[in-house]
């Protein structure tokens, strides 16, 4: 184990969110200055896509990491039949669920019931598809629909608060099927589908339309909540949610739901890009 990966179990992982978050959110202009500075200069962030393309107008630093894109920066896939990407990234892998397992890296794996917190709800995409996409700092932070669906009933599971970035996902075993997340269920018309918002250190934060702030407050234990009945419809390519900085966001498909395209670890993907074909129903 490298001294790297040994940090990422003893760092006191939700305190040093906790700092963070309030940190990111201070408007003191040197200080929030600084830091959208420091990130923009060391990721090469491309400001004329933003629809407010200073990076010191916003308010603060978390204002700028979660800024709105113009909107001809993005366009979903014109395909109908598209299973387009909810986010901006990098696949981490992609491919199929094998009896229940989805595969992490490098001989890493876990189980969909374990990302899920729910064996029963799992149970659809024993042998679907899944699709892991790596946020980096550089990257729009918005997460957007893969597939218009309506909003059945959100799960969020606590855990630990563990790196995502590529060296942590290489080394890590279930990571992330152990950090705090937010599993986002749907019905669409070729059935169920999932979306999970893995928090990350630093950056365990989530945001949904629907709800506001949802992470923090960390959940002592799975909190579920139903959204039967409310007819929350979102389209494909809207936004859904949003990451107060950078994370992963994994989609879960059921067997017989979509042909993937050929995507390849590290694949830089855009939102709306097309990532497969929706089966007829």
């Amino acid at each position: 184990m490298t001294f790297k990966i040994f940090l990422q179990y003893i760092l006191p992982h939700r305190a040093l969110s906790r700092v963070v978050y309030w940190a990111t959110r201070w408007t003191f202009a040197p200080w929030k200055n600084f830091l959208i500075g420091k990130i923009v200069r060391s990721y090469q962030v491309d400001m004329t896509e933003a629809a407010q393309s200073d990076p010191f107008a916003y308010s603060h630093f978390n204002a700028f990491f979660t800024r709105k894109l113009r909107p001809d920066a993005r366009q979903a896939d014109t395909a109908p039949g598209a299973l387009v990407s909810p986010a901006d990234g990098r696949i981490s892998q992609a491919g199929p669920i094998v009896d229940g397992r989805i595969f992490q890296a490098k001989g890493q794996e876990y189980s969909a019931a374990e990302l899920l917190g729910d064996e029963a709800a799992a149970a659809p995409y024993r042998n679907g598809r899944f699709v892991t996409i790596y946020l980096s700092p550089r990257d729009y932070h918005r997460v957007h629909m893969p597939l218009r669906g309506v909003l059945k009933e959100t799960v969020h599971i606590p855990g630990r608060i563990f790196s995502v970035a590529p060296f942590a996902v290489d080394a890590i075993p279930r990571l992330f099927a152990r950090n705090e997340r937010l599993v986002c269920h749907f019905e669409s018309e070729h059935g169920p589908f999932s979306v999970v918002m893995v928090g990350a250190i630093l950056v365990s934060s989530v945001a949904t339309v629907w709800d506001g702030l949802v992470i923090p407050p960390y959940a002592p234990s799975i909190r579920r909540k139903s959204f039967a009945g409310q007819n929350i419809t979102l389209d494909r390519f809207a936004e859904m949610a949003r990451f107060n900085m950078g994370s992963t966001v994994i989609v879960l498909l059921p067997e017989g739901m979509a042909e993937l395209d050929t995507l390849t670890a590290q694949q830089a993907i855009k939102v709306g890009q097309r990532l497969g074909e929706l089966h007829h129903t």
